[in-house]
């Protein structure tokens, strides 16, 4: 894994196994895991993006590794704590896609808040052709975002979609040239790092867990959460700011 600050408030954490496609081995997962944990508590850092190289963002997990594996083997590997890390982040994350994102790596994407795909990306979740399913999400994350039909038929038949397909089901926040993919990604996360903090992890807890909440559950938490910004100093610079039609300067408290 390679970390780098490329904006203000903005780390790109670059998946580094050219090798293998970026596939997810145990060492990846459990850096990116610790990466996260130490970003998360940092308050310089405003947002992530995660992204691969030209060829690939990550071409899923490593089938090697657990080919011979058994039902406990694969439970004491914990990897649903490492993921845990990923989901439970609760900065912006954007992924920034070329190339191949398939099983964990597609997965890893749909983790992020926000996905910028190049046209030439390849999108799938192709463990049904090795005999297994999805493990990290992405049976619900996809259904989630594309919705049931268009899910399955991804899920039954392991077939990949581009990145304009993707974009056109709601896979993808915005499609553009490969060459282009990390600069609009970097481009989002320095204005998103420009804004409220506060607000903006109050936006996401609230998009998340509302999801799965009944409606009068989820506008509550929302509610709620809009009733707390009240009390940052952001939601006073911002609203100073428009009255004194000037630029708002957040400072994340």
């Amino acid at each position: 894994m390679i970390e780098e600050a490329p904006r203000p408030g903005v780390v790109l954490l670059r998946l580094n196994r050219p090798d293998a496609l970026n596939a997810l081995n145990m060492e990846i997962r459990r850096e990116l895991a610790e990466i996260l944990a130490r970003l998360v508590d940092d308050p310089a850092v405003r947002v992530v993006v995660v992204t691969g190289d030209d060829k690939a963002f990550a071409a899923g997990a490593d089938i090697k590794a657990m080919a011979e594996a058994s039902p406990t083997e694969m439970h004491r590997r914990g990897l649903h704590r490492l993921w845990a890390a990923v989901a439970e982040f609760r900065k912006p994350m954007i992924a920034a896609v070329r190339g191949f994102a398939l099983g964990g790596g597609c997965e890893l994407a749909l983790h992020a808040d926000i996905i910028v795909a190049g046209r030439g990306a390849k999108f799938g979740l192709p463990e049904v052709r090795v005999g297994i399913m999805p493990g990290a999400g992405g049976t619900q994350r996809l259904v989630r975002a594309v919705g049931k039909y268009k899910a399955m038929k991804l899920l039954m038949t392991g077939e990949q979609i581009d990145g304009e397909t993707a974009e056109r089901w709601g896979l993808a926040s915005e499609v553009v040239d490969d060459d282009a993919v990390l600069e609009r990604a970097l481009e989002l996360a320095t204005r998103i790092a420009a804004g409220p903090a506060v607000a903006l992890e109050h936006i996401k807890e609230t998009v998340l867990l509302g999801a799965d909440l009944p409606l009068q559950s989820a506008l509550a938490l929302e509610r709620r959460s809009f009733q707390l910004l009240f009390d940052t100093d952001d939601q006073r610079e911002g609203m100073a700011a428009f009255i004194e039609r000037r630029k708002p300067a957040f400072k994340g408290e």
